[in-house]
């Protein structure tokens, strides 16, 4: 299966060698019942003290690092093998603004302390993701101009927003809901052109569907948790991460070329 990909065989090592170091981290956690090492390669933050080196945490812990493992993988494999697409402009930017939020969201949990500038910078890259989706989708993007300004509102106020929370600004109430929700409009919007668009496969449309929904179902379901639950629900962030790196990826796809014509077959001359 990697040689199917590009990039398979190096991103098959990556993934295999933070694969390696999850089961390494779980083993010394149930032996010395501490989930330090663990808890950092899984959740890259510092361990709540009130957290016990239990069955059931040890499984929540290795379940989310087999998210981003999964998410690595995604991310890193790379288009499908073959000689690429000729892109037009339009596409070429989208794929670089869609590679440079994807790495942007798996950076942000490696940092213990998210500074605010870098989250103004994920909803800047992703307003750009916004903008470039226009061009490539306009052909099967319903209400077009509709998902431009939602988008643009979604994540440009998200940017805003996150500037004026610095000095403690305070905010008529509602605003961040409604970049909340405009920001999902565009998500739908987009996911449904994606769909019956042609240039993405199914499964890119069934992770971005997802990536909306698990952050409500996971939070909803953990609320009554506490404790490593918290944290966990950062994870679903692995999601956005794939559905920005498949979306990337699918663009240069060899089989998105058009197949050559057919040649006529050689008529016998008239006698």
């Amino acid at each position: 299966m990697p040689r199917r990909y590009r990039l398979g065989i190096p991103a098959l090592l990556i993934v295999g060698v933070y694969v390696v170091a999850l089961a390494v981290a779980a083993v010394i956690a149930l032996i010395t019942c501490d989930l330090g090492g663990l808890w950092r390669l899984t959740l890259f933050t510092e361990m709540d003290k009130d957290a016990a080196a239990t069955w059931p945490n040890v499984l929540t812990l290795l379940l989310a690092g087999m998210a981003w493992a999964w998410a690595l993988w995604q991310s890193l494999r790379g288009p499908l093998a073959g000689p690429p697409p000729e892109l037009d402009r339009h596409t070429r930017r989208l794929r670089m603004a869609l590679y440079a939020t994807a790495a942007s969201w798996l950076l942000n949990p490696l940092v213990p302390s998210w500074p605010h500038w870098a989250l103004v910078l994920d909803a800047v890259l992703m307003w750009v993701v916004v903008v470039l989706f226009q061009p490539v989708l306009r052909r099967s993007l319903e209400r077009a101009d509709f998902a431009l300004g939602a988008g643009m509102l979604g994540y440009g106020g998200a940017a805003v927003i996150t500037v004026l929370n610095v000095p403690d600004w305070l905010l008529p109430n509602g605003v961040a809901l409604i970049c909340a929700l405009a920001a999902l409009v565009w998500m739908v919007l987009i996911l449904r052109a994606q769909r019956w668009d042609g240039r993405w496969q199914r499964a890119t449309f069934v992770y971005g569907i997802t990536s909306m929904v698990a952050p409500i179902v996971v939070g909803l379901l953990l609320a009554v948790a506490g404790g490593i639950y918290d944290d966990v629900l950062a994870v679903t962030g692995a999601l956005t991460v794939i559905w920005l790196t498949r979306s990337a990826h699918e663009l240069a796809d060899p089989r998105h070329q058009p197949a050559p014509p057919t040649p006529l077959a050689e008529q016998p001359p008239t006698p």
